[in-house]
């Protein structure tokens, strides 16, 4: 386990991700019009909307949220939204984040968002689905088997 495995919520990554999508889109003039403005609310929209489907799973199930313990999870949870992607929260950010790029209109706030699903694949899926593996062992390799991680 690598020291910074499951120490950051992804809440953070996504916000640390987004503030510095807007710091570099300082630098270069923008490309903005109205219609890429629109697609751009209506990613963070849809975005948003993943994220919620997501949680309102972990809710029902009466299980934990917490992307930080993984390990405390009490319940397996692959219906919903779980059926098209395990991971829709992150889903859900990477959206809202592609919003932000095209809202910033940009190109160097788009080299944010590699380096962002390449962290929270290193550092907080890959965490999670050791976690998950020594909880449900079998049950989630399964699972994991079917599902993509993203799509």
């Amino acid at each position: 386990m690598n020291r910074l495995d499951l120490k950051i919520p992804p809440v953070v990554t996504g916000a640390v991700t987004a503030i510095s999508m807007w710091l570099v889109s300082r630098t270069l003039p923008t490309l903005a019009f109205a219609p890429l403005r629109v697609v751009a609310a209506g990613l963070g929209l849809v975005g948003a909307a993943i994220t919620a489907l997501a949680m309102l799973s972990f809710w029902r199930a009466r299980t934990t949220v917490n992307p930080l313990k993984p390990s405390s999870t009490s319940f397996l949870v692959t219906s919903g939204i779980y059926r098209f992607t395990r991971n829709p929260m992150y889903l859900g950010l990477l959206f809202v984040l592609v919003g932000w790029a095209l809202y910033l209109a940009n190109v160097l706030s788009c080299l944010f968002l590699p380096a962002f699903i390449l962290y929270m694949i290193r550092f907080q899926i890959k965490p999670e689905e050791r976690a998950l593996t020594a909880r449900f062992g079998r049950e989630y390799l399964e699972y994991a088997s079917r599902v993509h991680r993203w799509i």
